[in-house]
């Protein structure tokens, strides 16, 4: 069974060397997200190498005011990977007005970088700006977009399912009636795994790339499908995204 995690934070995790390394002999596709460009480097350097782990560029919407002098790094560093996250916006209308406009100021920059790149895959965190995110990034971005734990209406959701965006589904998603809803309203192959460790718990353990599997019994469960079926649409939906076979 070919499993992915498009959205894990192994530079967060205990030991990330020894989860790498079982990633690595289980073979699970994953996309290893950073939350600022100055530790970037640390998880490109551990993933050198790695046939199944791939470093992304990121700057988090929470991290944006406090670290917004790193979006010339980000600038700097954005040739060296094609992976792009997390990046986003998070409850824009709810934040102080100083937090606010470094979160726009930084997701528009990331957003123009990316798009003068071309050819990138973002990983974009939305909560309680998915509007916001999806008029920003509009229908015709030269690249894959995957909105990462989306929980927002299903109305933005069929807006950005019409921009041809991604969606990667995690362990709380599938336990939560919000996120039911949202499963099963996107089109099945839209639909990509994460973890999202550390941040989520699973068994009292943080989640990480080596429990995908449980999430992908869990969404064929809701979605009334079976598992090996599901996990090969998911494996064959990354390989479109990316747009080349799964040499990532």
């Amino acid at each position: 069974m070919n499993l992915i995690d498009t959205h894990f934070h192994l530079d967060l995790i205990n030991d990330p060397i020894s989860i790498l390394e079982k990633i690595e002999k289980q073979k699970i596709y994953t996309i290893a997200v950073t939350n600022t460009p100055s530790v970037f480097h640390y998880t490109k350097k551990i993933t050198e190498n790695k046939k199944y782990v791939r470093p992304a560029i990121g700057l988090h919407p929470e991290l944006a005011e406090q670290r917004i002098r790193e979006l010339s790094l980000f600038k700097h560093l954005i040739h060296e990977t094609r992976y792009i996250g997390e990046v986003g916006l998070d409850n824009i209308k709810k934040c102080s007005s100083a937090s606010r406009d470094a979160q726009l100021k930084v997701f528009d920059e990331v957003v123009k970088l990316a798009q003068e790149a071309g050819n990138k895959i973002l990983t974009i965190h939305s909560r309680g700006s998915e509007a916001e995110v999806i008029d920003r990034i509009g229908e015709k971005f030269p690249g894959k977009v995957i909105l990462h734990w989306y929980s927002g209406s299903l109305q933005n959701l069929d807006r950005a399912i019409s921009s041809g965006f991604y969606f990667s589904i995690n362990s709380a998603m599938c336990r939560s009636k919000n996120g039911q809803k949202i499963i099963k309203h996107i089109p099945i192959i839209r639909l990509l795994t994460e973890s999202d460790g550390p941040f989520i718990k699973l068994n009292n353990n943080d989640n990480s790339p080596l429990y995908i599997q449980s999430t992908i019994e869990n969404i064929a469960s809701i979605l009334g499908l079976e598992k090996i079926e599901l996990a090969k649409t998911i494996y064959k939906n990354f390989k479109i995204a990316l747009n080349s076979p799964l040499k990532i």
